[in-house]
């Protein structure tokens, strides 16, 4: 395809996911519960933090985490006490446990007691997010913490992708006009993001030729934030819509 039928493709294939019945099987599903700006981030970030694997064990255990805070996320980290903890007892998605879970928590109150909260910690005068989302990391785990917990934060400085925090930067930031993507984030312009690459947006895109480099590294991310750029400067995340459900949806 030249880069306009490309462009014309994935365009279509975006207009084709980025709709609310998108929302029905995906993880957004649970940060759209909410209402309140804190709630919804605190959603987000935390459903975001074990999005990897099966995704109805995804949107299961993201339902489980609100049900364990009592559906009221913001509440539950600003007024929590150390016996509210051990209701998050026995949580556990994949390598993500209790002792993540309870370290997550009092990372949250950390940073919106001394830290204006996460969109002050996320804000960036940087072209992308990647520093921002290592300087995150660095932030979080101000508090004294069990080594095992740093390796659920990822660091884009050190290599990896981030797909997950990018992800969320997605739905808070991105300013969707089709009910999909929240927008609440307003200091980081939707241009800044990266697409949440992982394996099925990372193979569809190399079969597109979007995409060279094999591994789903810092490295093939920029490779791929490139070339979405110079389809959509403006909004280049969006066609992770395309991407994904390509792969996940059409076996692309």
């Amino acid at each position: 395809m030249t880069k306009s039928e490309l462009k014309e493709f994935l365009d279509s294939k975006v207009e084709q996911y980025n709709n609310p019945k998108f929302i029905e099987s995906d993880p957004i599903q649970i940060p759209h519960q909410f209402s309140l700006k804190e709630d919804i981030e605190i959603a987000s970030f935390l459903t975001a933090s074990i999005a990897w694997g099966n995704r109805k064990m995804i949107i299961k255990n993201g339902e489980r985490m609100m049900s364990l805070m009592g559906h009221a996320p913001y509440d539950f980290v600003m007024n929590h006490k150390a016996s509210d903890l051990e209701k998050l007892n026995g949580f556990v998605h994949r390598t993500f446990n209790d002792i993540d879970f309870k370290y997550f928590i009092k990372a949250l109150k950390h940073i919106y007691t001394n830290h204006n909260g996460l969109e002050a910690v996320f804000n960036t005068d940087s072209t992308f997010t990647q520093h921002t989302i290592s300087n995150f990391k660095t932030i979080f785990f101000e508090l004294s913490h069990e080594q095992r917990t740093t390796k659920h934060i990822s660091d884009p400085l050190k290599g990896s992708a981030a797909k997950r925090l990018n992800m969320m930067l997605r739905w808070l930031c991105r300013a969707d006009k089709n009910g999909v993507d929240f927008g609440i984030w307003k200091s980081i312009n939707p241009s800044q993001l990266s697409c949440p690459l992982d394996v099925h947006s990372g193979n569809v895109a190399r079969k597109l030729g979007l995409l060279n480099r094999k591994q789903n590294d810092a490295k093939a991310l920029l490779e791929l934030d490139t070339a979405l750029r110079n389809l959509d400067s403006s909004d280049p995340v969006k066609y992770d819509f395309a991407l994904f459900g390509l792969g996940v949806f059409e076996g692309f």
